[in-house]
């Protein structure tokens, strides 16, 4: 990783956030990263970490909205008029 200007992790789908977090572990995984980039490797790390797991609990709620507590979905209503069609 570069110190070239990274994007702001918010910014950042749960996607492109996941696949830099795993780079970043893979590089500190490597054991060839100074001290200093090492840290600074960490903290944003940290930042990918805390961003997808915000990202998922938004994805977990909005599920649950989705599902009932029984875990059923609501009945599908299919007007006359799209049976028609079908």
């Amino acid at each position: 990783m570069t110190d070239e200007k990274q994007p702001d992790v918010t910014e950042l789908s749960f996607e492109d956030a996941l696949g830099e977090l795993e780079r970043i572990v893979a590089e500190l995984e490597g054991g060839q990263v100074a001290l200093e980039d090492m840290l600074t490797r960490f903290e944003r790390a940290m930042k990918l970490k805390d961003h997808c797991a915000a990202m998922l609990e938004k994805a977990e709620a909005r599920i649950r909205e989705l599902i009932d507590e029984e875990g059923q979905t609501d009945p599908f209503e299919v007007d006359d008029s799209d049976a028609e069609e079908a």
